[in-house]
């Protein structure tokens, strides 16, 4: 399902009655000696989101200009694929369009601004995974305004798991044992989780006493998104698996299971 992407109000008192997110970036659109200085999306860390739960989440922007900031009419959206019809692929607005605003100086301002993102609504399908834009307006004191089109890169995720079992246990010591496990992620259209296939998965070992993982060998996911692979059981220790994530999926690491070598 597409939503249009028209923001009643964005500009207020520039008389621009709605702002339609362009199929094409456009160049930044300005008045004056106003500026964007910063642009913080969820305290500078991915959005990772599985397939029931909200996500909330900030956005910060910092503008500065000579006649000082004016509150209330700064205002970030975050959209993921504009279409050449003026539909989209997720878009994500404020809860409160006033934000929360503190002045850093005199002409300086930063407001902070609450999103949340819905597996159900926001995250259309699967393909929103990935690098969102935000795009965000500020109004000064003196008239002075700055649309910048592209403010800032985040990352939304698909949440992903990842489990181990190592067996058998306790075993003799220099005994081949199997190592078994699955890495699944979110998907945003079956809201479930399903294998991810074909990642290479690190295979990990610690041993009893160290703070240290070592890696053994890289084994890689099957169709179905299931690890399975077999190593020799040399001392007591811990085995996980380990993957370093994707541009659609963050990086997991699997709780560690014990192994006793007698």
């Amino acid at each position: 399902m597409h939503h249009r992407t028209t923001v009643a109000g964005f500009a207020g008192a520039l008389a621009l009655s709605a702002l339609t997110i362009p199929a094409a970036a456009q160049a930044d659109d300005f008045s004056g000696d106003i500026k964007i200085t910063k642009v913080v999306v969820n305290g500078g860390k991915d959005i990772v989101v599985g397939t029931t739960d909200v996500k909330t989440f900030t956005i910060a922007v910092t503008a500065t200009d000579d006649s000082g900031i004016e509150v209330g009419r700064t205002f970030p959206v975050m959209w993921h694929t504009p279409l050449p019809n003026g539909d989209y692929y997720g878009l994500v607005m404020p809860d409160n369009i006033a934000g929360k605003c503190v002045r850093q100086s005199f002409t300086t301002t930063t407001c902070t601004y609450t999103l949340k993102i819905n597996p159900r609504i926001q995250l259309q399908d699967n393909i929103t995974a990935g690098t969102w834009t935000v795009r965000a307006h500020v109004l000064a004191n003196d008239g002075d305004y700055i649309t910048k089109d592209s403010a800032a890169k985040a990352k939304v995720l698909r949440n992903s798991r990842l489990w181990v079992n190592a067996s058998p246990e306790p075993v003799k010591k220099n005994k081949t044992i199997t190592v078994a496990g699955a890495l699944t992620r979110a998907s945003w259209e079956t809201y479930k989780y399903g294998g991810y296939t074909k990642q290479p998965v690190k295979l990990q070992f610690k041993k009893k006493g160290t703070s240290t993982y070592k890696t053994l060998k890289t084994v890689t996911t099957d169709s179905k998104g299931n690890l399975r692979t077999t190593t020799k059981a040399t001392a007591d220790g811990y085995f996980r698996y380990s993957f370093a994530g994707t541009s659609t999926t963050p990086a997991v690491a699997s709780a560690a299971d014990y192994v006793d070598v007698k």
